[in-house]
């Protein structure tokens, strides 16, 4: 890889994994509700679930839906619903106080499976490795993903801070059902170029 392409590959793991989408919102909302500690787990399920995305894609799990087309269908239909469903979990989410008895955030594997019903996640994953390592040789697909994987854990942590950052403005039960439910409408928002 040459170096104007490794830096074009920087940039644009950089800005795919900065700007807002499923991950980022939950995380943020993971953030608001839960603080950054109790969110370490969703932070790094989301890093290592994607980075191992890129490699099972990169390795040819895109040609299963090649060869069956169906399959793409079916997985975008699901994910459509379990998004739906996650943004209502979040515009129901409890306040703070019945929180730390009840609610809990997503764990390690939560969060890693979630990639794979992640329309963004998907549609990162797929550019990568058709655009940077076009050859889908090993060591090409293993340096995209080091490289997202280097790039995206501090770019999601930064969306937990920016949660736990807002903490301090949701002190009362009103402000947080708000956040929340603005939460939920964004990350519904966040399927429309899916639909």
């Amino acid at each position: 890889m040459t170096y104007n392409t490794f830096i074009a590959l920087f940039a644009f793991c950089f800005v795919s994994s900065i700007t807002p989408g499923p991950n980022n919102l939950m995380l943020m909302a993971s953030g608001a509700n839960f603080g950054f500690r109790r969110t370490i787990p969703h932070l790094l399920g989301v890093a290592g679930g994607f980075v191992f995305m890129v490699v099972l894609v990169g390795l040819g799990l895109v040609q299963l839906f090649d060869a069956f087309p169906v399959t793409y269908t079916a997985l975008k239909i699901f994910s459509v619903l379990y998004l739906l469903y996650l943004a209502w979990k979040i515009a129901n989410a409890a306040p703070p106080k019945a929180q730390d008895e009840a609610g809990t955030p997503f764990t390690f594997i939560q969060a890693a499976l979630f990639q794979w019903v992640n329309p963004k996640a998907w549609a990162m994953a797929l550019t990568a490795v058709s655009v940077y390592a076009p050859s889908q040789s090993v060591a090409g697909i293993i340096l995209v993903a080091a490289v997202f994987g280097a790039v995206n854990l501090p770019s999601v942590a930064a969306w937990v801070t920016l949660g736990q950052q807002m903490r301090r403005f949701l002190t009362t039960a009103s402000r947080l059902r708000a956040f929340n439910w603005i939460m939920a409408a964004l990350l519904v928002a966040s399927l429309y170029p899916v639909l």
